[in-house]
């Protein structure tokens, strides 16, 4: 089977190389260069972390990245999609506010921030792939056209995935807010008949005429016309539309797989993982954990399913942090869990390898990899 290739840099630094110039020399090494980026539209895509949270990459890495493309002759822009839950990034108005309150904003880091999919999730393009799970998947307008994607991931625990690295922060990550509800759900949306309004706003937008409103002026799915695309749920300001029933870890791992497909199909796309402040769980939070590992460093490749089984076999070759130590370690006094798998052990009810065979069965890349380091 072939193998792709992996660069790796660890975290010590001396006064003529801070971590901004070891990650610059990292990806040049890794190849970065190697993309015409002449005039191109780049999108960087990258978490730009819930208020309260501070797990996040910082913005100075970001900072670097746009200005190394820019150099290349690049248009870089900092981009993410709405969240589909209620919270500080649930709209492009919040979700620049909680931009810019995290560091990224046009001076710190030295490009522009854009909101993939649009005002209220809704701006997005289907991009046809015929998966087994998503025939279109609806990426968010922005990402789907650049002509470029570079995507920065932090990479840590997830509670539905497992962990989050390269391919959560494409798949899911670029997904419109009809395409979050795509990815989480096994069926389709309701309607809260305690919550609604009957304002008629997922009347009137419903692309496949599957609402109406009754006699007591509350929405109603005609489920024969539903396509569960989740755009009532998007529109909704009043949480009236709510999901069905979410999917289980290993579809939506295989549905972020497909995902990301169709993020990068027919572009140059490259990546950059950065294993630090290994949090249990995802930057959507308004907090984070205490770490699970040690800070380990920083990886690239032109490979994202390489990438993230990289960083996976790092972080599970890694000792346990004291602070999560109990909560990972059934009788603490086993030692530190080297090379087990810490990702299921805290979320026993994932399955994050779905995601990466199913994403080298679709030929995004291999799970096999040549770890370089830098």
């Amino acid at each position: 089977m072939n193998t792709s290739k992996v660069y790796f840099t660890d975290l010590r630094t001396n006064p003529k190389s801070n971590l901004l110039d070891k990650m610059e020399r990292l990806v040049r090494r890794a190849g970065i260069d190697r993309i015409d980026f002449k005039d191109q539209f780049v999108a960087i895509k990258i978490h730009f972390g819930e208020p309260g949270n501070v797990a996040y990459i910082r913005p100075n890495y970001a900072a670097r990245m746009a200005t190394l493309i820019r150099s290349l002759g690049g248009k870089p822009f900092l981009t993410d999609s709405n969240t589909l839950y209620s919270g500080g990034r649930s709209n492009a108005v919040d979700h620049l506010r909680s931009a810019m309150e995290n560091g990224f904003n046009p001076i710190s880091a030295k490009c522009e921030v854009i909101i993939a999919d649009g005002l209220k999730g809704t701006e997005c393009r289907e991009v046809e792939i015929d998966g087994e799970y998503c025939k279109a998947p609806k990426i968010g307008s922005a990402i789907a056209d650049a002509d470029i994607v570079i995507s920065m991931n932090h990479f840590k625990g997830h509670e539905q995935a497992g962990f989050g690295g390269a391919l959560k922060n494409l798949g899911m990550g670029s997904a419109s807010v009809a395409g979050k509800m795509e990815l989480h759900a096994s069926s389709q949306p309701k309607i809260d008949r305690v919550r609604c309004r009957g304002c008629n706003i997922c009347v009137t937008h419903c692309a496949h005429s599957a609402l109406h409103l009754d006699e007591e002026r509350k929405a109603v799915i005609d489920y024969a016309r539903c396509v569960g695309c989740g755009q009532c749920v998007a529109l909704c300001q009043f949480e009236g539309a709510v999901l069905g029933e979410w999917d289980t870890s290993e579809n939506l791992n295989r549905k972020i797989a497909e995902y990301t497909e169709a993020v990068i199909k027919g572009k140059p796309n490259f990546h950059v993982s950065f294993i630090m402040n290994v949090s249990p769980e995802c930057d959507c939070w308004n907090h984070n954990d205490a770490a699970i590992v040690p800070d380990l460093g920083i990886l690239a490749s032109f490979d994202p399913v390489a990438l993230d089984q990289a960083c996976a076999d790092m972080v599970n070759q890694a000792p346990i942090l004291e602070a999560n130590h109990n909560r990972l370690a059934e009788k603490p006094h086993e030692g530190h869990m080297e090379n087990e798998d810490k990702f299921h052990l805290i979320h026993p009810d994932t399955n994050w390898q779905a995601g990466l065979e199913h994403a080298q069965k679709r030929g995004i890349g291999t799970r096999q990899y040549e770890l370089i380091t830098v």
